[in-house]
């Protein structure tokens, strides 16, 4: 990529970030991209949050909110991605608050449903527990949910 003065660096970004929430951490990179110095990058960012481009607690929100939506992801599964992407412990608490308990409790229900049924010829109850533990673990769904749920699955009349 070819180096950019700050001003095209800064109307480049400016669509970047007008395009769809991103976080401070994927602006930044995508600016040193552009070959611009640490200064220069510093002073742009500065400028997209005075002009309400860049929010870091709107991105964690938005982020949050949509991969709960499309991808049914826990919470922790949510909060360890946004930590990689450098997102404050604030914003992280804020995000998953915005997160309806009932719509997250619906959703872990119709999840471990619907991979205990996908787990119909599997005869050994050990082993469907484990899968089906094994895929909300990685859902990013707690073992506080988790393990009442197992518990109650031992008593469905199919498991015996």
């Amino acid at each position: 990529m070819e180096r950019l003065t700050p001003a095209q660096a800064f109307n480049r970004i400016r669509h970047y970030c007008a395009y769809q929430e991103r976080c401070h951490k994927e602006v930044k990179d995508k600016l040193y991209a552009f070959g611009l110095l640490s200064a220069e990058v510093e002073d742009i960012i500065s400028k997209l949050i005075a002009e309400d481009y860049l929010n870091e607690e709107r991105f964690a929100i938005h982020f949050a909110g949509g991969k709960f939506r499309l991808k049914n992801w826990g919470k922790r599964r949510i909060e360890m991605e946004l930590k990689a992407r450098q997102i404050s412990s604030y914003c992280i608490r804020k995000a998953l608050a915005q997160i309806p308990d009932e719509d997250y409790e619906n959703t872990f229900s119709r999840l471990a449903e619907k991979k205990r049924l996908s787990l119909k010829s599997e005869k050994n109850i050990f082993i469907k527990k484990r899968k089906i533990r094994d895929f909300l673990l990685s859902k990013g769904y707690p073992n506080e949910l988790i393990q009442p749920y197992l518990q109650k699955m031992s008593k469905l009349p199919e498991n015996k």
